[in-house]
């Protein structure tokens, strides 16, 4: 313990935490070893992406992990929290695109397996930096088994469950409407796309009837995908059109004849009444030309130029091609009008092109099976949602799943399993590479160019991770595993795939609980972005402020999702908060005398303050835990927040001084006891919010355990607990603030003295007799007098009331009579206020009759109350 006195004399986490993660990491503290004796308890990091730094969206939803990982660690949970990264195709091939181009290397020139080589290179690094990044935010992950989606033992995983669909029937390859990124050249998800308000027209064309001098008026915002044009629809109950379904029109520039078909998709409310379909470049009309056995004509190259066969527009881009049309319709007099129109616009999220919808050869999985399962393991509770609300976005998207596009044109990623004989055309699907065609046993075999979508390997991350395909003991014994922590906007994307994918091939859902956060936002409540100047790197706040102090604000007043807004006085409020511990703890560590402590461990004679703070300290153990469970981790961190800065620093230390500076040895065993204790149970409780502070504070404590992440968890005990003592000192603090307020009006300093008389209620006497030395020296009272009447009191007394009493001060030497006055007038118009409110509620026959008879009686309680304290106050008034 004499060692202990040793903590630095300032708060500076720069000096200790990165100390503190080798000590961690040292001590393979986050390291598990399977123990079939303990409950285990999982948690799968969400993999970040490959492309750049963590944002503080990361740090929210690590410190959220980290948070329960390490309350369940304390708790004798045998925890592994599995970290890792996500290859992220799209996103790393354009990042790494664009620094090639730097240096004049393009990608096509360089190839597929000298391109892959920079991408591993940049994987390496940027993985790396993540690893760096999580360690400064004092993740406690395992990182002995950090996983990549790229990594081999995963890329089987990837490729076992892709045979496993297809020999079941659940992945084909067909031609369907897909999203296409002309820049990129390849598929895309909807995850993958961003909408974006955008200036455009609509180009009001006219079609002509064959054989007719009529025309259809069409409106459209993509004049140049007439040219794919394979039919106009109308409403069947629209009367305009009616004389017309089932006619010929002559496509403009085109000359091809197109027909008129009725379709209730079209909204007759809505441009013309009457739409163009073009079944090959828009997700409606792909629907539309289904049911009317339209043609589906593509005419775009995968550049997003016109294809060939239309004459003077082949080659051009699209846009310019727009250009041409819409001036040769105009020489034609088929353009009737242009009018502005703003509209949505998706665009890939990666390079900003706007997507072309168009059909294409893809390999896709049949949803309907997958989902229904997963549908049920939510209804049926085997996955919640916290907050429940947000079972409604799952279910809404699972119950209209579209089949989902899985094959990618790109050259980063997963390759697809599947070889084509170039001399049968036999096509294997298979988890290894085959040596021979099965059919014709050429061994002339070319593996399919495409790449697998980012969220093909993420779904599957719960059980890969563990070692499937593979029967391992991680797998045997971390699955399911129990909480996923991860923000709302990939719910679809990702939790929902993750959950069927589970299913599917575990037969178990993947997790227990879904723990939804929101975003973080800015002070003004904006989206961080780069386009806004507004990120905020969470590395940054750590060098400045400590990670402890990042962690905290993240978390407290969080609550499940919710957004928040970051800003940078809430950092600097919790690295005060951070220093109040600091000083506190320095304090007690300062005054502790081991030989004492040791002396009187046993003695439990306990003073009132003791009493007090040790049940306290049970209580907000008991809470702080209920709160965990329910996943209220912001209110968690309040509470103890609240108890460690005023009850157990504001109040308990400075009333157990007088203790540790006087004469009496045993008092003085008995507080450094309770100092200790209590402490230790706050530091506890703050570790899984505050992990660096905590554990060096606890270092020199010198606990029970050689880190306080591995320590036991604060259980409440019944026979700790202590009404009268929390009920007296309560009587004592509310009166002691009381008579704060009263000297701070009167701008009485602390240090004059005075007598203190106490008319007390039967109820409070005792709790104030205990509290006199407390008043002594926390209220600057000369002495105190209990009194029985108030003929007992001076003519010159300041008065004010309490719980469970009234106070008096002989203050009239120190103060201005005028200025008492103007004080109780106040107070007297504020009982006024509240005995009109209290009166008027009860007044209400609607409130009285429908209200609870507790509610109502609590009603009139409080009525009685301040009308006695108004009493008081009036009288007081009349007596000066």
């Amino acid at each position: 313990m004499d060692d202990s006195k040793n903590i630095a004399k300032t708060y500076n986490p720069k000096e200790f935490e990165n100390r503190i993660y080798d000590f961690w990491e040292n001590g393979k503290f986050f390291t598990p070893e399977i123990d079939k004796s303990k409950k285990p308890y999982t948690i799968i990091m969400p993999p970040p992406n490959i492309t750049g730094q963590l944002h503080l969206g990361h740090a929210l939803d690590n410190a959220l992990q980290d948070f329960l990982i390490r309350t369940k660690r304390m708790q004798g949970y045998c925890t592994l929290w599995l970290p890792g990264e996500d290859h992220a195709s799209i996103a790393t091939e354009v990042k790494v695109e664009k620094e090639l181009l730097k240096d004049g290397l393009k990608k096509k020139e360089m190839g597929r397996e000298a391109f892959l080589e920079k991408v591993w290179e940049w994987s390496d690094k940027y993985r790396d930096r993540i690893r760096t990044q999580l360690k400064k935010m004092g993740v406690s992950a395992d990182f002995t088994r950090e996983s990549f989606t790229m990594d081999e033992k995963l890329n089987k995983a990837v490729r076992t469950v892709f045979v496993k669909l297809y020999n079941e029937g659940l992945i084909y390859q067909g031609n369907r409407i897909t999203n296409w990124c002309p820049k990129c050249q390849t598929a895309l998800s909807d995850a993958e796309i961003e909408y974006e308000e955008q200036n455009g027209h609509f180009w009001h064309i006219n079609y002509p009837v064959e054989g007719s001098s009529e025309a259809l008026e069409i409106a459209t915002t993509r004049p140049e995908t007439l040219l794919g044009d394979t039919a106009v629809a109308v409403n069947p109950k629209d009367e305009r059109y009616s004389h017309l379904v089932g006619k010929m029109l002559i496509l403009p520039l085109v000359g091809r004849k197109i027909p008129i078909v009725a379709d209730e998709y079209v909204d007759m409310e809505f441009g013309t009444g009457a739409v163009k379909i073009t079944p090959a470049h828009d997700p409606n009309d792909y629907q539309v030309g289904k049911r009317h056995n339209l043609p589906e004509i593509v005419i775009l190259n995968n550049d997003g130029t016109i294809a060939d066969g239309y004459g003077k527009y082949s080659g051009l881009d699209r846009y310019e091609a727009r250009k041409l049309i819409v001036e040769d319709l105009k020489e034609q007099g088929l353009l009737v009008k242009v009018k502005e129109h703003v509209h949505n616009v998706g665009t890939h999220d990666r390079c900003g092109s706007v997507v072309e919808p168009m059909i294409s050869k893809q390999w896709y999985v049949k949803m309907k099976s997958l989902a229904e399962p997963a549908i049920e393991a939510v209804r049926s509770k085997k996955t919640k949602f916290v907050p429940e609300r947000f079972d409604k976005i799952y279910y809404n998207w699972m119950e209209n799943i579209q089949d989902w596009c899985i094959s990618r044109q790109l050259w980063w990623g997963h390759r697809i399993p599947v070889w084509y004989c170039k001399d049968c055309g036999e096509i294997t699907v298979s988890v290894e590479p085959p040596v021979e065609c099965s059919k014709c046993k050429s061994k002339n075999l070319e593996q399919d160019k495409d790449v697998l979508d980012t969220w093909f390997s993420s779904a599957l991350w719960p059980f890969s991770t563990l070692g499937w395909p593979d029967k391992t003991e991680d797998l045997e014994y971390f699955y399911p595993t129990n909480t996923l922590v991860t923000g709302y906007d990939i719910i679809f994307f990702w939790v929902a795939r993750m959950v069927f994918s589970g299913i599917h091939n575990m037969k178990e859902t993947p997790f227990e609980h879904v723990y939804i956060h929101g975003l973080v936002r800015d002070a003004e409540g904006r989206k961080m972005s780069k386009s806004l100047g507004n990120g905020v790197d969470p590395l940054d706040v750590i060098d400045e402020f400590g990670a402890d102090a990042l962690r905290f604000t993240l978390i407290v007043g969080n609550s499940a999702g919710n957004d928040i807004r970051y800003k940078t006085e809430k950092v600097e409020a919790a690295r005060n908060f951070a220093n109040k511990i600091w000083n506190a703890s320095r304090f007690v560590l300062m005054n502790l005398d081991k030989g004492i402590m040791e002396k009187y461990k046993d003695c439990k004679e306990y003073s009132l303050v003791d009493k007090w703070i040790i049940s306290r300290a049970n209580t907000l153990a008991k809470e702080v835990t209920e709160n965990i469970d329910k996943f209220e981790l912001g209110i968690a961190s309040q509470k103890v927040y609240d108890f460690m800065w005023t009850e157990f620093c504001d109040w308990y230390i400075e009333l157990v001084k007088p203790v540790m500076y006087g004469e009496d040895e045993k008092a003085k065993g008995v507080a450094f006891n309770v100092l200790y204790d209590v402490l230790t149970i706050g530091l506890k409780l703050l570790h899984p919010v505050m992990p660096y502070i905590t554990e060096e504070i606890y270092q020199h404590l010198e606990g029970e355990c050689e880190s306080i992440s591995i320590s036991k968890w604060p259980e409440y005990d019944e026979k700790l607990h202590d009404e009268v003592a929390e009920e007296s000192m309560n009587y004592i603090i509310e009166a002691i603030k009381s008579l704060r307020n009263v000297r701070a009006e009167m701008n009485v300093p602390p240090s004059k003295k005075a007598k203190l008389l106490i008319l007390s209620a039967k109820e409070s006497k005792s709790a104030f007799e205990a509290g006199q030395n407390y008043f002594e020296k926390l209220a600057s009272a000369s002495e105190v007098v209990f009194i029985s009447s108030k003929e007992e009191v001076p003519e010159n007394a300041v008065s004010t009331v309490t719980k469970g009493g009234e106070l008096f001060l002989p203050l009239f030497d120190l103060i201005d009579r005028e200025k008492e006055i103007e004080r109780l007038n106040k107070e007297k118009e504020k009982l006024v206020s509240e005995i009109e409110r209290v009166n008027k509620k009860l007044s209400n026959k609607g409130f009285v009759a429908k209200a609870p008879e507790a509610v109502v009686a609590e009603e009139k309680a409080k009525g009685e109350k301040y009308q006695k304290m108004l009493d008081a106050v009036e009288e007081r008034i009349k007596s000066l």
